[in-house]
């Protein structure tokens, strides 16, 4: 495993723990080495001892042993290489021939086709070897393109691993077997028995350390055009005809290309971008958007972005899927809600709430399915009140759960590819955002504001109660 990258900020914090998780379980195949490049003149004690200050507090103290951290420890190793000026012969000379290599490109998107190159000028490509890609790839369709062709001039499709580590997630891989392993279910998924779709990804933190790219990027880029566009594929896809690599992506690309595109007309009336100001969050005070450390004076990046989406295909004929992410919001929550239809004939009094049956779909922080259905309140008289069937995901097993990446990593280890973008599904993906993008560009329009430790601005509430809906909170 040589990851590019590998005295990064997600080296330390995700992969290198995950990593750790794989290894303390037995989860990583015998002779393992894990190559960190990086452009720092450190020694194998000096990188060891970055190691030990910047990535083992992100392990767990119910799996950490010492015994176990020693013996990881052996796996790693340091190279020094400047990615732009250097070639990879120092890497060649301490990869052992014919060994399986995974590289992984914890880098800028700029760096992919540098690194690929020179990879394989040093003859360290070969038809075993995987590269994995970290998001974001590209900034557009234009740019993604790019970044594919370069990549796939050295490695064949099947070895070309795009991490979206939302698609790591339990919960996420969970709702494959809740949509395809129940038969109660699969008749009700789809219109009119379904009215609308939400798909929420809320943050409770700003920018932080982040902001010279995620100024250049925005929550647009950022979060949906892969996340939250990968949900919505799980939701609204069609059932594979095997859970084959490419019989789940083609079908994932299908709804990809059944989005509807938006007219300018309609990313008006449709998204809402916004921005976060001062507000409180976590009990204390907090700074606006343009207060953050190295955010460009008067930037109009959003921060904050809600939608209403169509998928045109019979399954989902005139149901919105309302789409929301941001930054700084009330707190840290990601969860799909279905609502179904309520009875046809009103029989008992109003339902409270509105809605009589909502199948809601809990990612983080915590993981759990629950269903709310309605059932008499105790007493007299007909009163209806709304309960919840809730299955702790986290309960329910007793078994240890991964976190995400370790997952994808195993996952990318043995050759799995059923979790990571395919080329075409990416592409697919851009082609959808890009004229929305450009559409608010061409509308000059400021984000609207909203204060840190809300839940947005008015505009996204106003969005879903012109349809007669509202956020499920």
């Amino acid at each position: 495993m040589i990851i590019f990258g590998g005295v990064g900020d997600l080296a330390m914090r995700k992969l290198l723990p995950a990593l750790y998780m794989a290894h303390l379980h037995g989860n990583l195949p015998p002779g393992t080495r894990i190559i960190s490049t990086g452009r720092q003149e450190y020694d194998r004690a000096a990188y060891l001892a970055f190691v030990e200050e910047h990535s083992r507090p992100f392990i767990s103290g119910e799996n950490f042993t010492d015994e176990a951290w020693r013996s990881f420890q052996q796996l790693l190793e340091f190279v020094r290489i400047d990615v732009e000026k250097d070639g990879m012969a120092p890497l060649a000379k301490v990869s052992r021939p014919g060994a399986e290599r995974v590289f992984y490109l914890a880098t800028a998107p700029s760096l992919f086709t540098t690194i690929c190159d020179k990879l394989s000028e040093a003859k360290l490509v070969d038809r075993n070897a995987r590269v994995v890609l970290e998001k974001p790839l590209g900034r557009d369709l234009a740019s993604a393109v790019e970044i594919n062709e370069a990549v796939g001039r050295h490695f064949e499709e099947s070895q070309i691993y795009r991490i979206d580590h939302y698609l790591g997630k339990e919960t996420v891989q969970n709702l494959m077997v809740l949509r395809f392993g129940n038969s109660i279910l699969e008749p009700l998924w789809r219109a009119p028995n379904i009215t609308s779709v939400q798909i929420t990804v809320a943050e409770e933190v700003g920018v932080g350390s982040r902001a010279g790219f995620y100024d250049s990027a925005g929550a647009m880029r950022d979060m949906v055009q892969n996340h939250l566009l990968q949900l919505l594929c799980i939701v609204a896809m069609e059932p594979p005809a095997s859970l084959a690599p490419d019989a789940v992506r083609d079908e994932k690309l299908k709804v990809l290309r059944s989005l509807r595109r938006f007219s300018l007309a309609s990313i008006a009336r449709d998204t809402v971008r916004g921005q976060y100001v001062r507000g409180v969050s976590g009990n204390q005070e907090v700074p606006g958007y343009l207060e953050e450390r190295n955010v460009p004076e008067g930037s109009s990046t959003e921060t904050f972005v809600a939608m209403r989406a169509y998928v045109d295909t019979w399954r989902w004929s005139k149901v919105p899927f309302y789409l929301r992410t941001g930054k700084r919001m009330a707190r840290r929550s990601s969860k799909i809600v279905i609502e179904f239809a309520n009875p046809p004939f009103p029989l008992f009094p109003e339902t409270p709430g509105g809605v009589a049956n909502r199948l809601v779909i809990e990612l983080q922080p915590e993981e759990a399915i629950k269903l709310q259905l309605m059932a008499k309140q105790p007493g007299s008289g007909m009163q209806m009140q709304q309960v919840a069937l809730n299955l702790d995901l986290q309960s329910a097993f007793s078994q240890r759960r991964a976190e995400a990446y370790e997952r994808l990593l195993i996952d990318v280890v043995r050759g799995r590819l059923t979790h990571f973008m395919r080329r075409d599904e990416l592409e697919a993906a851009w082609e959808w955002a890009d004229p929305i993008i450009n559409g608010w560009s061409a509308l000059a329009e400021k984000p609207n504001p909203y204060a840190a430790g809300t839940w947005g601005p008015s505009e996204s509430f106003a969005l879903l109660a012109r349809d007669g809906f509202s956020w499920v909170e």
